[in-house]
């Protein structure tokens, strides 16, 4: 069916415009819309699909963490040779990026620093590939480690395989009780509750178990932890109270202080996030390695984030290049975004410059 001209054309030649019908316009760009992203999806472990030429490699980390890591071949899963990026199609997933160890690097600086521990908590990865740091994470002793990736094919012939090799592995060490054991040796850190998820960050919300099923109105607990806990003696009162009172030490009054400010920020922080909308269960940890190399997916990435973050206490680290050139993102545009929204503060973690490729930043988002 030929293609209808808008009227500034009429009279001209119809075999000018023939390539329209091609989905081609005018002024030679496409018509046609931007590929729809694949469906979400729960990807399970009896999913996995391994590979003749799965081949296992060794990732030395500093500090003397070593990691295991799948090679896969993109033309054996998507028949597409030498390409990182097929827009609609593959996202780079199966290509293990520097931003992977550098976050897992940053990680393990952030626990010995005292600013961070795994222990119990809630993990998310997103645009997770090879899952480095989300393993990281279940060695760490979290609860609960989810795993998300565009394709379901990376989950399915990389991710899961990955996964299972690592902990394996790390169970292998921990009964072996050699002293020079690469893993964590403790129990819990071998037994989360481990889920993949595939599909774009715009309908993820949708499907993630830990947000679906976890509405805890977290405002109103502090807001009762407030009330119950906080109530201050009327000095004005009878002469027991101002008695009490006086028998209270300077530094407890400190400490009340402290502890009080803690719980009004930690009220403030929920307070924002259900005026703006952002879910009250959801993740206490979201990991993301080399995910804002494309502006136009900063919307759905931190929508997503708004979504799955729980407040007040979760905390976002993400790990990309500075600037992507050619492509247009990186994370100082990222971080623009996420401050103009008001919502998260965020701090440099750390920079490397090695050479080995643009500038990289670990940078750590969080509720002000």
């Amino acid at each position: 069916m030929a293609t209808k001209l808008p009227p500034v054309f009429a009279g001209l030649p119809q075999s000018l415009f023939q390539s329209m019908d091609n989905s081609q316009s005018v002024c030679g760009f496409s018509e046609n819309p931007p590929p729809h992203p694949p469906p979400c999806e729960e990807v399970f472990l009896s999913q996995a699909v391994q590979l003749e030429k799965y081949v296992a490699e060794s990732v030395n980390l500093p500090g003397g963490l070593s990691l295991l890591k799948g090679r896969v071949n993109t033309a054996d899963v998507f028949g597409v040779s030498n390409s990182d990026l097929v827009p609609g199609k593959y996202e780079g997933g199966l290509k293990l990026w520097e931003g992977s160890t550098d976050l897992v690097n940053a990680l393990k600086h952030e626990i010995l620093d005292g600013q961070l521990s795994f222990k119990g908590k809630k993990v998310l990865e997103l645009g997770c590939g090879h899952g480095l740091p989300a393993i990281f994470a279940c060695l760490e002793g979290a609860s609960t480690v989810h795993f998300q990736d565009f394709n379901v094919e990376v989950l399915r012939c990389l991710t899961i395989p990955n996964v299972t090799l690592n902990l394996e592995w790390a169970c292998k060490q921990q009964a072996c009780h050699t002293d020079n054991a690469v893993f964590p040796t403790e129990a819990t850190a071998l037994t989360p509750d481990i889920h993949f998820y595939a599909g774009d960050w715009g309908e993820l919300h949708t499907l993630l178990s830990v947000v679906a099923t976890e509405e805890v109105d977290l405002a109103g607990e502090v807001e009762k932890s407030l009330i119950e806990e906080d109530v201050v003696p009327d000095d004005s009162g009878s002469q027991d109270a101002s008695s009490a009172n006086q028998e209270i030490p300077e530094s407890s009054n400190r400490i009340e202080q402290v502890s009080c400010t803690r719980r009004h920020s930690e009220h403030n922080a929920c307070k924002r996030a259900r005026d703006s909308g952002i879910s009250e269960g959801g993740y206490d940890i979201i990991l993301m390695a080399e995910t804002v190399y494309s502006i136009s997916s900063f919307q759905r990435l931190y929508g997503i984030i708004k979504k799955c973050l729980r407040p007040p206490n979760g905390v976002v680290y993400l790990a990309a290049k500075k600037h992507y050139f050619g492509v247009g993102g990186g994370t100082r545009q990222f971080k623009s975004l996420v401050e103009e929204d008001g919502i998260l503060g965020a701090h440099l973690v750390m920079d490397i410059a090695d050479g080995a490729s643009n500038v990289r930043e670990i940078w750590k988002f969080f509720f002000k």
